[in-house]
């Protein structure tokens, strides 16, 4: 099969990836394995290649928004078949033993592993995922409109729960890309104002279209205090600039996985009042089938930006520079070579 991998962790305006052929790999026990049809492209996987998260499996093949049929299973797989439709996202695997995945918190489990950094993803014709991590998809929904759902969409949804935000609250979104577009709308089928605080013209147009209230400069101020907020962008100086725009007892949540260093916060001015700063890290299953759920009764919909599997290295380049809006989507338009041989 084609494959991506991580060359060597750099910048990716040089060559950091390779397009390479290499074996179908062999779905294990409690495995399946998945023909991509379409995979996401998420700034984990910018950090990832360029190495602003560690390197966890060399070489890995990056990806982890994949919508794809089962081509295969492993032994012991109950519930599903080949020919099924699925999701593969960020959480791979976690040990489901230790106190925080007793507690239902699975997301904070010591042993979790993640595609497309500790396994390889979905930059590829084919991939594996534990059976037990797969997400059934819904139906009326292309693939390509799906994939940015499966991290983008949950990642934003779990924020948003971080956010404490109170019915019909005011919640501002700092940076506006794959993750912040989808949060939006949901944000809005349930009522709140969102007011939206980003770089890029393109993205504030698009803010504007799905119905926020107002679109501004990312080191802007809202046109009024917010209930909630969320950093999307990976710029730790919009920290304070964030923590100043809540109203007494408001929350800033920090979606990304990776932060750039955040200045120095002044008590008074940007904590006292009970502000409060979280974090927020992975997601939970049942933070993924809840908002695919949801995400079918708002209809909540990504604006996608279609790339062949063969230009991958291209739709990191241009998530980089900001070059579209909503989300890129890369497209396995390579034929299956034949049958996968049974494992």
């Amino acid at each position: 099969m084609h494959a991506w991998e991580v060359r060597e962790p750099g910048p990716v305006e040089g060559q950091p990836l390779r397009y390479v052929e290499k074996p179908v790999p062999t779905p294990g026990p409690g495995e399946l394995l998945v023909h991509v049809r379409t995979c996401g492209v998420c700034r984990t996987d910018l950090h990832v290649t360029e190495g602003d998260l560690p390197v966890h499996r060399p070489h890995v093949t990056p990806g982890h928004e994949v919508v794809g049929v089962v081509a295969a299973t492993g032994p012991d797989v109950d519930g599903h078949a080949v020919g099924d439709r699925v999701g593969v996202a960020w959480l791979r695997s976690t040990d489901g033993s230790c106190r925080f995945c007793r507690r239902g918190d699975e997301n904070l489990c010591p042993a979790s592993r993640y595609t497309g950094w500790d396994a390889d993803g979905g930059y590829a014709e084919y991939t594996t995922v534990p059976a037990a991590f797969a997400y059934p998809l819904p139906g009326g929904v292309g693939d390509t409109a799906l994939s940015p759902l499966l991290c983008a969409g949950i990642i934003g949804y779990r924020a948003l729960l971080r956010t404490s935000l109170p019915e019909n609250g005011r919640l501002g979104l700092y940076g506006f890309g794959g993750s912040a577009h989808l949060c939006a709308q949901l944000a809005l089928a349930q009522g709140a104002r969102v007011h939206v605080l980003t770089r890029g013209a393109a993205a504030r147009r698009l803010a504007l279209d799905l119905g926020a209230a107002s679109a501004g400069g990312a080191d802007g101020r809202p046109p009024e205090p917010l209930d909630g907020a969320i950093l999307f962008a990976p710029a730790g100086e919009l920290v304070p600039v964030a923590l100043r725009a809540l109203d007494r007892g408001g929350v800033l949540a920090v979606a990304g996985i990776h932060l750039s260093d955040i200045p120095p916060l002044k008590y008074e001015q940007d904590l006292f009042y009970e502000r409060e700063l979280r974090s927020v890290t992975s997601n939970t299953r049942r933070d993924g089938r809840d908002f695919l759920a949801l995400a079918e009764r708002y209809r909540v919909r990504a604006t996608t930006h279609p790339y062949p599997l063969s230009r991958a290295q291209d739709a990191l380049r241009d998530l980089k520079a900001g070059r579209f809006d909503g989300a890129a989507v890369l497209v396995n338009d390579l034929e299956p070579k034949g049958p996968v041989p049974p494992a």
